[in-house]
């Protein structure tokens, strides 16, 4: 079987949850063959058909609105480097400033990174975030350095660890294997699932597209309530189609410059605190007229606000609510913090590729892809549902997390070996674009899916938090 038709049968996959019409997959131009990436799973298999699933959904919008078809392609080593927007997004070739650089470091003052335990476990910690990192040190009551954090882990088992952070709510994992997750209750509530749900929740009319539009979802008002990579990359993406994106983020939490550099093309970033009585205000307003709201925090979090799908389908009936988390909304863990790395830690993903390269510990997937592919995912389900809302009426939800995505992409099978080079920033230079933004000059990755009469663009350069009033623009 050839990678292209590994492709195929994913995007196929993955189209099936939309219950859209099948028959335009065949027209899609897939072009690349693996292995693209130095990885023994198919990281560009699942860049390929996520971005190909989204894509389409565009192109399928469009159909509706317009009753004129177009043409889509997606080159495979254009996605990997897409599944790696965050790394070569820079201001003026500033790489201290990229997401990939934040909180990574060989500093000693830095805690983020991979340990090993008293019993000779793997524990990893995610210290990206002030919050995080200092909430270690104090959870540990050590000097704030790598080392010190080391002495404490070499006193404990890698499964205390876990237990004791994760019950402080802060982000770490201890390394599994392949069959101890899958054993594992989590692993386990996990398999059970669909890679992902789009389902009706409340009856609504079928809502309106504008007339004469110039993008396929040109007057679509997306709200977002999100942090980092997965749902700020499912709304840069709508916004890449045309998409009006309010993103929203509370002022006290913290912000990585580089994620928000690649993430913000094309939207309003603005304040807003859902804790404050006239901001809560100020989003239910909002509320009233939002075709879409992707909102990915912890499952429960923002329902507790008073803003589940439920309650967001009340105030605006035919809303598409998406909510994406770490470990899906079924399990012991459906609560608990995560990121693209976490979850491939717990998982087994990152013991393979130790295993791969005959190393003790874990080797990582050379891109998130966990992160990018649930992004490019929940785009197509918010498309898939803006498309069922306008075809027979309704609320929508669509669901889906982290851990599924990489159950997923275990499903797509295996390569042989690390056997592909990586890709070199040489290499690239045909798959950027630049623009003038309020951080300076940025060069960044050029929208992967090609669609031959609405090309994806986004409409205005990064802009930091605060830089837009919270209201539609």
């Amino acid at each position: 079987m050839t990678n292209r038709t590994d492709s195929q049968v994913a995007l196929r996959e993955i189209w099936g949850f939309g219950g859209l019409d099948d028959s335009i997959i065949e027209e899609v131009k897939l072009t690349g063959l693996e292995p693209i990436l130095p990885s023994v799973y198919k990281t560009g298999v699942a860049a390929q058909a996520t971005i190909a699933a989204s894509g389409l959904s565009a192109a399928e919008i469009w159909n509706f609105r317009t009753g004129r078809s177009q043409d889509l392609s997606v080159d495979m080593k254009h996605a990997a480097i897409g599944f790696r927007s965050e790394r070569y997004t820079e201001i003026n070739g500033d790489r201290s400033r990229t997401f990939a650089s934040s909180g990574i470091s060989d500093d000693s003052s830095e805690v983020h990174g991979f340990y090993k335990c008293g019993d000779g476990g793997w524990l990893q910690i995610h210290g990206n975030y002030p919050a995080h990192k200092f909430g270690v040190i104090e959870a540990f009551d050590c000097e704030p350095t790598k080392k010190g954090v080391q002495d404490t882990l070499s006193t404990m088992t890698a499964s205390d660890a876990e237990i004791y952070l994760t019950g402080k709510g802060l982000p770490a994992a201890m390394m599994r294997t392949l069959g101890e997750w899958a054993e594992h209750p989590q692993g386990q509530a996990v398999s059970a699932l669909p890679l992902m749900e789009i389902e009706k929740i409340g009856d609504a009319k079928p809502l309106q597209f504008s007339d004469n539009p110039k993008r396929p979802l040109e007057g679509i008002k997306v709200l977002e309530l999100t942090k980092v990579l997965a749902g700020p990359l499912m709304g840069r993406t709508l916004a890449e189609h045309g998409a009006n994106v309010l993103w929203l983020n509370d002022p006290h939490l913290d912000v990585i410059d580089g994620l928000i550099m690649d993430m913000a093309k094309g939207k309003y970033p603005a304040h807003l605190d859902l804790d404050d009585t006239k901001d809560k205000s100020t989003f239910t307003e909002l509320t009233k007229s939002a075709d879409v709201f992707i909102q990915g925090y912890r499952p429960g979090s923002i329902a507790s606000k008073g803003f589940s799908p439920y309650d967001m389908a009340e105030i605006r009936p035919g809303i598409v609510c998406v909510e994406i988390s770490a470990f899906s909304h079924e399990g012991p863990w459906s609560d608990r913090r995560g990121f693209d790395s976490i979850v491939q830690t717990v998982s087994g993903i990152g013991r393979e590729g130790g295993l791969a390269k005959g190393q003790d510990g874990m080797l990582h997937l050379p891109c998130q892809a966990l992160d990018h592919g649930t992004g490019y995912l929940g785009a197509f389900g918010a498309m898939a549902g803006v498309l069922k809302q306008r075809h027979e009426g309704g609320s929508w939800r669509v669901r889906l997390s982290l851990a599924q995505t990489g159950h997923w992409l275990k499903s797509l099978g295996r390569l042989d070996a690390i056997s592909a080079p990586d890709i070199k920033r040489s290499e690239i230079s045909g798959y950027l674009s630049e623009v003038e933004s309020p951080y300076g000059n940025i060069s960044f990755t050029t929208p992967v899916a090609q669609l031959s009469d609405t090309p994806g663009y986004w409409s205005l350069p990064p802009s930091p938090f605060g830089s837009y009033q919270p209201r539609w623009q």
